[in-house]
């Protein structure tokens, strides 16, 4: 389609509740929520059919840049983030140099805001260099123009307890959140798969469900203490939902995320050695899945958030043991939700819009992402196709880094468009040029 108007008519497009409406945006706004509306002059968009969600948001996604470009950049990453609906995402710290000063967040702001595909927030590191040793500049990144609110030394743990508490405590003063990555690092030294009968029966070195369990359990604790904003990376295990489930029945103020992967596929794919199952923390039993599962449907998990962890062929052109951790997911997020999630009755599509826009916009505290489609909202919005079935491939991929778990495996649905503050990137599912999406 070629677009004759900045103003957009969708006509009839599913909204949260189940309703069809017509939606009119004008200047980056949505300017008419209702039926029967027309708009002179508009591109009409037949919706018949899509579902219409609020601009995805991941908080949780690696762009590598600075420094690790062969994987990927913020401008591919941004490519890919649009493909799979996604008008936000916030960029973890582990690049080079580490995001550790108000500079290096601000220069991402800056070359997210150059790309203009999604909203880039950057995330801080915790610590210098993400060494776990001293406290990064936690206050200069949250005074910069990046204005960061989570912190997260993402990749490593903030294993030292005081080095956590002196975090949780300093994030107190401007509503910051700390992220973590749970992994006890002397419980999984050498690991390589989720510690049970596959790792047994491979050979390969175990990562247990208690390191995991047992940080979480520490940090619960400890922002119980401080009485501070605790957020919970990629769950992946049974355990660590009950952990979660009973802090939050505490008063705690605790929040986590699970990741689509971990919503879906099991240790049992290691049996092949091919890397690209390969991730930290690792895939998990299929008893975890269903716990974090429903954990997700009954508000234990708050979101859902893609670990997009791109890299480079010869990462995974190798043996298990030599081979990098890490999927990318976000041009597959949204399709892999509705296999685990919707099409298995655990939750609808006001909830997708929950965990997968409102709450981490909420949680990264980012004011203009995740708002609802009503009057006088930004104009960020996805339109979802849930009826096609389609074996996801090379193709689908828009990022410099085809390693994706799902290549060659049926997944339903399809971004058809993407809309950011009104300026459409993907268009009858085809990502648009950079030209045309900044000019």
């Amino acid at each position: 389609m070629t677009l004759s108007s900045p103003a957009l008519h969708i006509r009839g497009a599913l909204l949260e509740g189940g309703q069809a409406a017509d939606l009119i945006v004008e200047d980056g706004v949505l300017t008419e929520v209702g039926t029967g509306l027309s708009r002179a002059g508009a591109t009409v968009v037949d919706a018949d059919g899509l579902v219409a969600l609020p601009g995805l948001v991941d908080l949780h996604t690696h762009l590598r840049e600075p420094g690790y470009e062969a994987s990927e950049t913020i401008l591919t990453g941004s490519r890919a983030a649009a493909a799979g609906g996604f008008t936000t995402v916030f960029a973890m710290p582990n690049t080079s140099p580490v995001a550790d000063t108000a500079g290096v967040v601000e220069q991402e702001l800056a070359l997210g805001e150059a790309a203009g595909y999604v909203t880039v927030q950057p995330i801080g590191a915790v610590t210098v260099g993400q060494k776990g040793e001293r406290l990064a500049e936690l206050g200069a990144m949250a005074d910069s123009r990046a204005r960061v609110r989570v912190f997260s030394d993402d990749g490593f743990c903030v294993w030292d307890p005081l080095i956590m508490r002196r975090a949780l405590e300093y994030v107190k003063a401007f509503d910051g959140v700390i992220a973590q990555h749970a992994q006890d690092p002397r419980l999984t030294e050498g690991a390589q798969l989720n510690e049970g009968s596959v790792s047994a029966e491979l050979g390969l070195t175990g990562w247990p469900a208690v390191a995991e369990e047992s940080i979480i359990a520490r940090d619960v604790l400890l922002a119980e203490h401080v009485g501070s904003r605790l957020h919970l990376c990629h769950l992946s295990t049974a355990g660590s939902v009950d952990i979660i489930r009973w802090a939050k029945k505490r008063g705690v103020n605790v929040t986590a995320e699970v990741t689509p992967h971990h919503l879906l596929l099991t240790d049992d794919l290691a049996r092949g050695y091919d890397p690209r199952f390969k991730v930290n923390p690792p895939l998990r039993r299929e008893e975890d899945v269903m716990a974090v599962r429903e954990g997700l449907a009954d508000g234990t998990i708050d979101i859902v958030a893609t670990d997009h962890a791109p890299h480079p062929a010869e990462a995974k052109a190798c043996e298990w043991q030599a081979a990098a951790n890490g999927m990318v997911g976000l041009e597959s997020a949204l399709r892999v939700v509705q296999q685990a999630m919707i099409d298995t009755g655990m939750i609808d599509w006001a909830d997708v819009a929950r965990v997968m826009s409102r709450e981490p916009a909420r949680i990264g505290r980012l004011a203009g992402a995740g708002t609802p489609l009503s009057v006088g909202q930004p104009a960020s919005f996805t339109l979802y196709d849930p009826a096609p079935v389609r074996t996801f491939a090379t193709s689908d991929l828009h990022g410099r880094s085809v390693n994706s778990p799902y290549l060659g495996r049926d997944l339903p649905g399809e971004v058809r468009w993407t809309v950011h503050r009104g300026r459409p990137t993907v268009v009858d599912g085809v990502l648009r040029e950079q030209a045309e999406v900044t000019a």
